[in-house]
Order: structure tokens, then C-alpha cells, then sequence
């Protein structure tokens, strides 16, 4: 029965340790770790929040254009200076069970709320420097996320925390062609930075290197039996990998006057492709550091240090691009607007990763998400000279899907409910406030581990936003 069940661990990797760089892969640029879909963010403006972002590229008074659409500029006059924060609070429960290779249970829990609440800062800075010609500088987190389980989760070796973010510094410039059409562009400094940690099921890693050691004669044959005792199930090391890397990128935009109150807006913003480097921390029992350890291992593992031990690596990954069309139609009394946005994930097909240590062999891992789409209609109410009010609701959905989902980046279909209020303190000085409520369909997991431990259950998501901006024109 030992015999049958060594088999299996091997048929699930040729390597169990090599495999697990696949885990490191994933951490060094978190790629799966987000509000809109998969760790994309749109919150950066609180007066935009309030209409579901209905609009957005098109914006009359709002200095986010900066980033969304630099054409838009044209809607601003004098100098700006425009600050917001959002906080996003993100709930997601797993509920399901996990398996090894040899389809024993893993014991633990259920990991808690493995979601958290994170601020998402924007400030901007725009003027007018002459009649056609507008500028504007900014500094936004286009996309982040963080989910942390607890340390007994049942699905621990597929992942236990995800942290990742980005900032981007955009320089932007708009240009009037005509008196009903505006030409803008951006220069992007994007950095990016990830922290990924995991548990390391050293009970399976421990039964594929005795598999090849008695394949290869380096191990006597009995050893098989012994292993289970050497290093028995449950037997837990860790990983934790962080990266970072600076890239560039840029976006263009046109924005359309169609009549005195209807306006239209394209934008398109480019990838930006990195090369992320990184270290990767192991901690390992001692008695695998043994096993490892072995002279008669020692020509099997590769030169160079045995694997799971401190090392360096560097993998390519590119943020995707998108593409925003937004129309806004505007009132004494009110305004009403749409966006659609399309975003290209399918760009993301997988992720190769090079390692520092030549005893951790290169991995592949591949993901083929899907593009998305984001689309929503909204209006705002000028109630007094002073205060507006604004409402919308908007569909977001996921790159992800059963093949693909897995317990770092538990994302699913979301609809977005959105309240805002603007007050107009003086001329100069204006305040937003913007809500959100987000309900996401339950994400079902089906999850293989680079290990062969099977993750299945469902994750209960939901969102709530919380944004405030102060705006002054000078």
C-alpha cells in the first residue's frame, strides 16, 4: 500500500520541490491578488465613486481625468489640486475542505475573513497653461489587493497571505484641436510590489524525493516505508517570497464637445510589462533540512545549494491594458452618464520564473484568464447651489473561472450600488463623499496546489467602499 501510495505523489509532480516554485512563481508577483476584477482598482476618485464612474473619462470638475482621460483636462480651468482616499474594505469566508495527493484530509479551519480594509490615496495637480493647453501631474494605486487566512486554513498550501500593489506617478497633457475636440496623452512610472506567503506540505515534498532517490539507487528501497515516520503528514514548513520592480507605460485620449450639453470620451491606456526580482524565504523542519542534506541526494537535487533554501528570482509580468468609452449628458438640474470599460486579461497566459538557486529549477505556470468588462449608468442631482447628489450601479466582471480561481484571488462577477455627495464649501473649495455596496456571486474554488493538495469549497465575497475627496481652485 506504501508503494501504491509513493506512485501517486510522484505522478502528481515528476519533482514535488521544483514544483513548488510554481508557488514561488505566484509570489513574486502576486498576480493573484483586487477590487474590480481580478486586483484591478478603479477607486481613485470619490466624486466619481458616487456614479458607479459613469462618466469618468469624461469628467466636467473632476481632476482624476489626469489618469483617466488627459483629453478631459479641457473641462478645467485655472489651476487644480485635488486629493482623495478611498477605503475599501473586502470581506471574503471560504467554506469547503482539502486533500493531499493520497486524498487524506487536511486538518484545520476554515482560515476566517481573509479579507481586510485598505486605503487607496490619489492626489492630482492640473493647470492651464494657456488657451488649449492643460497639464497635470498625479499619483494613484491602480491595482492592489490583500488576503490573509489564518495559519490553520485548510487550503494553507495553495496560499495563506497575498499583498500587492502598485503606484503610479502619471505625467499628462492635453491639447484643444479644434473648440469641440481635445487631444491628451500620459507618460506612466508604474512600481510594483508583492509579498506572497504559503505553507510548504513537506509530508508530500519528502515521499517525491524518496521516490526518485530509490528510482535513481541513491536510497534503498525500504526507505519508502520510513518516510511517513521521518516526516509525517502535517509536517509544515513555510515560504514567503517579496518583489518589486519600476516600469513604464502611457495612455492617449480624445474628448468630444457633440453639443452644449453632451459630451463623449475614448481612452485607451497601454500595458506595462516588468521584470520583477525578488527573494525567496523558506523556513523547513529540521528533519527535511536532513533529508535534503543527503551526499547520496546530492547529484539528484542539482548543483549548488539544495532546494528550499534562500534564493533570489525573476519573473516577467505585465499589468494589462484597458480601454474606457464614456458619455455624459448635462442639465441645469442634473447630469446622467455611462462607461464601458474593457479590459485585456487574456494578455495574462502565464507566468515563467527564473531562480537564483540552480538546484530550483524554472517553472511554467499557466492561468489564460478571460478579458473583462465593466459597465455602468449613473446621474447626479444638484439639489441647491451647494449640494449634489449622486447615485449609479455597474457590472464588473472576472478574468477568472473554475479552471483558473483559486484561494488567493477568490474573485466572481461583481454589481456595484453607489451613493455620493458633493458640497461646494466656497467658489474654490468643493468636498465629495462617495459609497459603495458590492455584492460578487460565490466564487467557486477547485484548486490543485503545487504540492497536489486539492483546495474545493466556495469563497462568500463582498465589498463595501468608502471615499473622500477635497478639491481647491486656484
Amino acid at each position: 500500500m506504501q508503494m501504491s501510495l509513493t506512485r501517486r505523489a510522484w505522478a502528481v509532480r515528476p519533482l514535488a520541490f521544483a514544483a513548488l516554485s510554481v508557488a514561488i512563481a505566484g509570489a513574486l508577483v502576486a498576480p493573484r491578488a483586487a477590487d474590480a476584477s481580478a486586483f484591478q482598482l478603479k477607486e481613485n476618485s470619490a466624486k466619481a465613486l458616487g456614479t458607479a464612474f459613469a462618466g469618468s473619462v469624461t469628467a466636467g470638475n473632476d481632476a482624476s481625468v489626469i489618469v483617466n482621460n488627459p483629453a478631459a483636462m479641457t473641462m478645467l480651468d485655472g489651476n487644480t489640486f485635488q486629493a482623495d482616499v478611498t477605503a475599501i474594505n473586502f470581506s471574503t469566508k471560504f467554506s469547503g475542505s482539502s486533500n493531499d495527493a493520497f486524498g487524506r484530509p487536511i486538518a484545520g479551519s476554515n482560515g476566517g475573513d481573509a479579507g481586510t480594509t485598505i486605503p487607496v490615496p490619489a492626489m492630482y495637480f492640473q493647470s492651464k497653461v494657456s488657451d488649449r493647453w492643460h497639464v497635470g501631474v498625479a499619483l494613484t494605486a491602480p491595482f492592489g489587493f490583500k488576503t490573509d487566512y489564518d495559519n490553520d486554513f485548510t487550503g494553507r498550501y495553495s496560499g495563506l497571505k497575498s499583498d500587492f500593489k502598485s503606484l503610479d506617478a502619471t505625467l499628462s497633457a492635453s491639447f484643444d484641436v479644434t473648440d469641440t475636440f481635445t487631444l491628451g496623452a500620459s507618460a506612466i512610472a508604474q512600481r510594483t510590489s508583492a509579498e506572497l506567503t504559503s505553507a510548504i506540505n513537506f509530508n508530500t515534498v519528502a515521499l517525491g524525493i524518496a521516490q526518485q532517490g530509490v528510482a535513481a539507487g541513491a536510497l534503498p528501497p525500504q526507505f519508502l516505508g520510513a518516510v511517513n515516520a521521518i516526516v509525517p503528514p502535517g509536517t509544515d514548513g513555510r515560504a514567503k517570497i517579496k518583489g518589486d520592480d519600476w516600469a513604464y507605460g502611457w495612455q492617449l485620449g480624445g474628448f468630444w464637445k457633440l453639443t452644449a450639453q453632451d459630451r463623449f470620451a475614448l481612452n485607451y491606456h497601454s500595458k506595462i510589462s516588468h521584470t520583477l526580482e525578488g527573494t525567496a524565504n523558506f523556513q523547513v523542519p529540521a528533519q527535511v533540512t536532513g533529508l535534503l542534506s543527503n551526499p547520496a541526494l546530492g547529484a539528484l537535487l542539482g548543483p549548488g545549494q539544495p532546494p528550499f533554501t534562500h534564493t533570489s528570482g525573476t519573473a516577467d509580468f505585465t499589468t494589462p491594458a484597458f480601454a474606457t468609452a464614456s458619455f455624459w449628458h448635462q442639465d441645469e438640474k442634473f447630469g446622467l452618464g455611462m462607461d464601458i470599460s474593457w479590459t485585456k486579461w487574456d494578455s495574462f497566459k502565464e507566468l515563467a520564473v527564473q531562480y537564483g538557486n540552480p538546484s530550483q529549477p524554472p517553472t511554467v505556470e499557466e492561468f489564460n484568464w478571460r478579458n473583462t468588462w465593466f459597465a455602468s449608468v449613473g446621474g447626479e442631482y444638484y439639489a441647491t447651489d451647494k449640494l449634489t447628489l449622486r447615485t449609479g450601479v455597474a457590472v464588473d466582471t472576472t478574468p477568472t473561472y473554475n479552471a483558473t480561481r483559486d484561494v488567493r484571488v477568490p474573485d466572481s462577477t461583481r454589481r456595484w450600488l453607489t451613493f455620493g455627495l458633493g458640497y461646494k464649501v466656497s467658489e474654490r473649495f468643493d468636498v465629495n463623499l462617495g459609497a459603495a455596496h458590492i455584492f460578487v456571486n460565490k466564487a467557486h474554488i477547485n484548486s490543485l496546489s503545487p504540492t497536489g493538495d486539492l483546495t474545493v469549497g466556495e469563497n462568500d465575497d463582498k465589498g463595501n467602499l468608502l471615499s473622500l475627496s477635497g478639491q481647491y481652485r486656484f
